[in-house]
């Protein structure tokens, strides 16, 4: 060993350094909360196992007969019925709008059918823009309408309840349809948030932050002229990925295009005034990086971008309710593979526009409170 090293003069520098991690808040809080909240997330709030799918039921019998086929599915514990409706427009707005992912109709001739001994049919309308409730929804409606026609006829006629299951907007069920458009969504909050979050603090380290001080320029004029710039790099990318998610990968589209770029303005204001945010809490990018990546993921755990939210824990699924990507996932499926419009998605676009002025003034707050 080189006698020069001394065992005294390394613990003297690991001490310094330890005692500096201990009077950086943010190193700990990173450190350690962090990973713990990323762990209860994925053991409690992520399941892959598609459970409470929400259901719209149009049941025109209305009899004992269907009313039990109905508990049936209740019971199953994989179907959750939202609302009950009594028209078909009714039903096909529910499904369109997202507000419900199966639809099931009941006929008239229900209980005639299964008493007369004849195939009695149900429609089970399923929606394709999510592959793995898709997936969840045809077999356990198929196994139940089995299950219900051997109770009734064991013999004389297995199938005397018949379910008819549709696949809606993505019948083909192609992967590709339902990430991409929620890819876009994420990759889109990415590039606001980094990059916004290295806004001011690219002025602290450059000593530049002094020099905008002594202008007569407000904090809300910086934080909005610092914000300009990174809303069109962030639009020009959220258009190229819409672009070659069509031309490329072949994803159809169903609805107005500028619906989607309507509500994604304020989805994108909420992340760069989130970024901003970040900016003036901070003194170097790589400390502004830690806490733009602890801000994201979970988001992105819990926005419905991989895993269903309705087989989320309800506290994991009101929690998911305040994060803007879960509100632009639901509604760029909706648009893209739905053809929803303004009827089906002016609530997201309130919700969005709410959350994008509360994180600009957020910001603005903030610097001003600094500048002071």
């Amino acid at each position: 060993m080189n006698p020069s090293f001394s065992y005294q003069r390394t613990y003297a520098v690991a001490r310094k350094e330890f005692l500096h991690i201990i009077r950086d808040p943010a190193t700990l809080f990173f450190a350690f909360f962090i990973p713990v909240l990323e762990l209860f997330m994925l053991g409690y709030a992520i399941n892959t196992n598609v459970r409470f799918i929400s259901t719209v039921v149009f049941n025109q019998c209305r009899t004992e007969e269907s009313k039990r086929m109905i508990r049936m599915f209740e019971n199953s514990q994989d179907f959750r019925v939202v609302k009950q409706v009594s028209n078909e427009a009714d039903m096909n707005w529910m499904i369109r709008s997202g507000k419900a992912k199966v639809a099931i109709q009941i006929p008239e001739d229900f209980s005639r059918q299964i008493e007369a001994k004849r195939s009695a049919q149900i429609l089970v309308l399923v929606d394709g823009s999510e592959s793995s409730v898709a997936g969840e929804a045809l077999n356990v409606s198929n196994a139940l309408a089995l299950q219900e026609s051997l109770r009734n006829s064991p013999l004389v006629q297995p199938f005397l309840i018949e379910s008819r299951p549709r696949i809606l907007f993505n019948p083909d069920t192609r992967s590709a349809n339902f990430f991409i458009p929620g890819l876009m969504v994420v990759m889109c909050q990415m590039m606001a948030i980094m990059l916004s979050a290295n806004a001011i603090v690219r002025e602290k380290e450059k000593g530049t932050l002094e020099q905008l001080f002594m202008t007569p320029v407000r904090a809300g004029e910086l934080i909005l002229g610092k914000l300009v710039p990174y809303l069109v790099l962030t639009f020009v990318e959220f258009v190229t990925i819409l672009f070659l998610m069509w031309s490329v990968f072949q994803v159809p589209i169903h609805g107005y295009v500028m619906t989607l770029l309507m509500l994604t303005l304020p989805f994108t204001f909420s992340f760069l005034g989130l970024g901003l945010y970040i900016s003036t809490r901070v003194d170097t990018r790589e400390a502004a990086g830690q806490m733009a990546m602890g801000t994201m993921m979970p988001s992105i755990f819990l926005s419905g971008y991989v895993f269903p939210l309705d087989s989320m824990p309800a506290f994991f699924w009101y929690v998911a309710q305040i994060f803007p990507t879960t509100w632009l996932i639901d509604a760029a499926r909706g648009v893209i593979l739905r053809g929803a419009g303004w009827s089906e998605l002016w609530l997201h676009a309130v919700i969005l526009w709410v959350m994008g002025i509360a994180s600009f003034m957020l910001a603005a707050m903030k610097f001003r409170k600094r500048l002071s």
